[in-house]
């Protein structure tokens, strides 16, 4: 009998496109199967605080105050470079002004709040909200800055917000390594299943870019901005190497990720392995 364990991933393209093949049976996961859950980040990443999925998506900030109970897989990450979440506001705003304001955020524990703390060197003062709300109360005025992150790079413009920053080009400069967003995390009571969800995944990838034409009708059905080339610009953005497997690089950026963050107190200690 198959093993049946909960997956929970977000709507946004790079997820689908990832995970197409392993939930509709295109690709062989040996004795596994999914109860399959689809929410926002933040939403999953609150989730885990109950340890609520065996498998689930989860920002790089998130995991990194639960790694007594998850550890990282090695496929499924979202890491990259000219993809990192941007700080917008109204026009006639300035970047100097952010320091004293109230900035709307995509999530307490979304590491696009983590880079924005690391950015100003403090824990920031935040209105959570979800992603798709931001840039909406920004232009109502209900807000004066925001971090937004998924699709909102490719669509901010249309709301006459102006980009004041860019926390993944700060990342980039700062450090030299691409920024850590989110990964696949799995409980570690399961961690004896590490390498076969793993060697799933990667078959579902490789499925994915091999017939595009298959995967593009739930992709569309679940994103949140439904045009062809945005949907494609977020997976050649969010989907890479380091997605298919973390490279030493992608290693070394997530874990200069979680030094930055325990030094700034955005993040607990943790001695164990952080991968499974």
């Amino acid at each position: 009998m198959a093993n049946k364990q909960t997956l929970s991933y977000s709507p946004c393209p790079n997820d689908t496109f990832i995970f197409y093949a392993m939930i509709h049976g295109y690709v062989t996961c040996e004795d596994l199967s999914f109860d399959v859950v689809h929410a926002d980040v933040e939403q999953l990443n609150q989730s885990a605080r109950r340890a609520q999925y065996d498998i689930t998506k989860l920002s790089f900030h998130a995991v990194g105050h639960l790694l007594n109970n998850y550890g990282i897989l090695k496929t499924g990450s979202a890491l990259g470079r000219n993809c990192g979440p941007l700080i917008v506001a109204a026009k006639g705003l300035e970047l100097s002004d952010l320091s004293n304001a109230r900035i709307a955020v995509p999530g307490i524990w979304t590491t696009a709040n983590l880079l924005l703390g690391l950015y100003l060197n403090k824990n920031p003062d935040i209105i959570p909200m979800p992603f798709d709300k931001i840039m909406p109360a920004i232009q109502n005025n209900e807000v004066s800055y925001g971090v937004i992150i998924h699709e909102g790079r490719f669509t901010y413009e249309k709301y006459g917000l102006q980009c004041l920053m860019d926390l993944g080009q700060w990342w980039e400069e700062e450090t030299r390594l691409p920024v850590p967003l989110g990964c696949i995390a799995l409980r570690r009571s399961l961690a004896h299943l590490a390498d076969a969800i793993e060697k799933c995944m990667i078959a579902s990838l490789d499925f994915s870019y091999e017939h595009p034409e298959k995967s593009s009708t739930y992709i569309k059905s679940h994103a949140q901005e439904t045009d062809d080339d945005v949907i494609q610009q977020h997976i050649g953005l969010y989907v890479n190497k380091n997605t298919r497997y973390l490279s030493k690089t992608g290693m070394q950026a997530i874990e200069t990720l979680f030094d930055r963050a325990r030094s700034i107190g955005m993040m607990p200690s943790f001695d164990g392995d952080i991968y499974l």
